[in-house]
């Protein structure tokens, strides 16, 4: 139940990150909104890929392929974490589900995942676009695998 409360808090914090992003801010209409620049700029994009645009531009197939291997692997991550117990697992785990499902909802809903976040620093220039739901299994999957073997097992 921690869980999947966990993966909804993830998921309501990206979907309404990107709510903002397309209503009240209108960064489809902007395009680009300064916050920070150069090191938080807001940029519309629509990913129709993987990271960075990674196969990108198929046909309408692609989109339905990388809607399942998103459940799958958030139904795959639920069930593996089950065995486990603690906040720290939980955290985790929510954020990759969360994250995976808020990117496929934007599949479902736009046909592309709503990325806006560019971040560059130290003279590097990032053209790369994201969103919180990349954040999210970026560093769900990296504390999964750098923690996992802290966790606790259920007896």
């Amino acid at each position: 139940m921690r869980l999947f409360l966990a993966s909804f808090v993830f998921f309501a914090i990206d979907q309404l990150s990107k709510w903002i992003m397309l209503g009240p801010l209108e960064l489809p209409q902007l395009r680009s909104i300064e916050i920070l620049p150069p090191y938080l700029v807001f940029k519309m994009a629509w990913n129709d890929g993987i990271n960075f645009g990674l196969l990108g531009g198929y046909s309408e197939y692609s989109r339905w392929i990388l809607i399942a291997i998103a459940i799958v692997v958030s139904i795959w991550i639920a069930l593996w974490m089950k065995r486990y117990v603690g906040w720290l697992p939980t955290l985790f785990g929510g954020m990759v589900i969360g994250g995976a499902l808020g990117n496929a909802i934007d599949r479902v809903i736009y046909g592309a995942v709503v990325d806006f976040l560019n971040m560059s620093c130290c003279g590097i220039s990032n053209p790369y676009v994201f969103n919180l739901a990349d954040v999210f299994v970026f560093v769900g999957i990296f504390g999964i695998l750098i923690f996992s073997g802290r966790f606790k097992l259920r007896p």
